[in-house]
């Protein structure tokens, strides 16, 4: 009955169907699956004492596709289909459902019952769960958030949810010994875990999650461990800054794959910066192979995810940046402003007197109260080239070629101008040829694609600047062949950096 129900229930287009739901728990196709298991040593496919746990169980596929290929690999251990199919489901595979509903769903993709000891389930277990368990856990909160994930009690908490809402509050991350869960060692932990919950900040205010699966899992030391994760974590933000650093220089890591846009692996969700998923493992020591898709069909090296404090992302850049960097000593994140540059928050309300102020593109420059401006950097009396904080917002996909500033978003503000947070001051100078020069110089494609290698949302500020060389004086106006001359970029390296960037005049047209 079991190789019956193997042959004729087997379905991918299902598992493909429910992996194009849009929510912040993504569903996973097949084929990324079994992408992310042809990164494993296929000899754990033929060994009988192999264990695998996936700890954020939704539709199930990555079970279903391990014992797909244990089926396979263990024939000539097991040459009886029944026996085989016993000790694989009873003894090798392991998981963690994130709902009541997804526990029904993997254990139908899995046993083909939604319950392990119902009559259709092609293993009988002596419980409705077998090895996919989901038990109803409650967050733990203090001062309005959850100690274990942040989640936000007055979006979670029990008063709010009752008896009948998922609480989201999923076993793996909810416990400081997820070793205990199933008191058991696993060679392999593989999954894609839920990305975010929401903080309870202002509008749709979330904050990521996933880290938390990756650190439970190393610390239950499996010999290999691969998860697919939002690609954000590159540059850090919000709960990422302890996660990328560690990540970044955790020697580990074998292989890193990385989609600039992630349609290409979800096609059903859209999420600023892309999709990645690594292959740690535990034996291994060195640099990692790190693999890009894009735009071009991809590209492979081999490299230290922290030669640099912010993590280059395209192979075919890190040449790119070597090479300026070798020629240049300083940078523009010494130069740009932080955020608030003169204290004044985005929605501070424009006055009808004071200072004058730029705010958002629809209010344009208006007055702020000169009690409330921050001088405390000398931008005031200066000419200064202003650029907003979010300058690529709404381009989620970055294998297209992306602009930054421009004419229409940019600003010159004159001596005696400020500006709301709205805004990052670029450079201040003491006149206006300097300004303008400085201008001409940020607009050039190479600076744009420099910045571009630190870009991996919306927001462009201070800190993204560190690969921009500081030129100190600027006189005249600049252009990329210039750049291009100055550096010793070659012009295949050109081409590059052209099919990446869209030029000033086509975002002005």
């Amino acid at each position: 009955m079991a190789n019956n129900l193997y042959n004729t229930m087997y379905n991918p287009d299902v598992l493909s169907c429910i992996a194009n739901l849009s929510n912040d728990e993504v569903f996973t196709p097949p084929e990324v699956a079994n992408a992310m298991l042809d990164m494993l040593p296929q000899e754990l496919f033929s060994d009988p004492n192999t264990t695998f746990l996936d700890p954020g169980c939704k539709s199930g596929v990555y079970l279903r596709e391990i014992a797909k290929r244990l089926l396979k690999g263990l024939e000539s251990i097991y040459p009886d289909l029944q026996e085989r199919t016993d000790h694989i489901f009873k003894k090798q595979l392991f998981g963690i459902a994130i709902t009541e509903l997804t526990a029904h769903l993997s254990r139908r993709s899995l046993y083909c019952s939604k319950t392990a000891n119902g009559n259709y389930s092609v293993v009988h277990f002596d419980s409705i769960d077998g090895n996919i368990r989901f038990k109803t856990i409650q967050h733990r909160f203090q001062n309005g958030k959850c100690v274990f994930c942040g989640a936000a009690e007055s979006e979670y908490g029990h008063d709010r949810r009752g008896d009948d809402l998922e609480t989201h509050a999923y076993e793996m991350i909810h416990t400081t010994k997820p070793e205990e869960i199933f008191n058991m060692k696993f060679d392999v932990i593989i999954g894609n875990p839920p990305y975010q919950l929401s903080d309870g900040g202002n509008g749709k205010s979330a904050k990521p999650i996933y880290q938390h699966f990756v650190n439970q899992a190393k610390k239950m030391n499996p010999r290999y461990l691969t998860m697919i994760i939002p690609s954000r974590w590159f540059t850090g933000g919000k709960g990422l800054v302890d996660f990328r650093q560690s990540m970044l220089s955790d020697r580990h890591i074998r292989k890193l794959v990385d989609y600039e846009n992630f349609k290409d692996v979800f096609p059903g969700v859209d999420l600023a910066g892309g999709a990645c998923y690594f292959l740690w493992d535990r034996d291994h020591e060195g640099a990692c192979e790190v693999t890009n898709y894009g735009t071009e069909a991809y590209s492979v090296a081999t490299r230290y995810l922290d030669e640099y404090e912010t993590f280059i992302r395209q192979n075919l850049a890190v040449d790119i940046v070597k090479k300026v960097h070798s020629k240049c000593d300083s940078f523009l994140s010494d130069r740009v402003s932080s955020r608030k540059p003169f204290g004044l928050p985005t929605n501070y309300p424009p006055q009808d007197i004071g200072v004058p102020c730029w705010f958002i593109q629809r209010i344009g420059r208006k007055y702020a109260a000169k009690k409330d401006v921050d001088d405390s950097r000398g931008y005031l009396n200066k000419w200064k080239l202003i650029a907003p904080k979010a300058p690529i917002a709404g381009q989620t996909d970055f294998t297209k070629p992306v602009g930054f500033y421009y004419e229409g978003n940019t600003k010159i503000a004159k001596p005696g101008e400020c500006c709301t947070e709205s805004f990052i001051v670029v450079g201040a100078f003491d006149t206006e040829a300097e300004v303008l020069s400085y201008r001409s110089y940020i607009f050039t494609k190479v600076v744009r694609f420099l910045l571009l290698q630190t870009v991996v949302s919306q927001d462009v500020t201070k800190k993204n600047y560190c690969f921009v060389p500081d030129l100190g004086k600027y006189e005249g106006e600049y252009s990329d062949e210039m750049l291009c001359k100055m550096w010793d970029i070659t012009d295949e390296e050109w081409a590059y950096i052209d099919s990446r960037i869209t030029a000033v005049e086509e975002i002005n047209a």
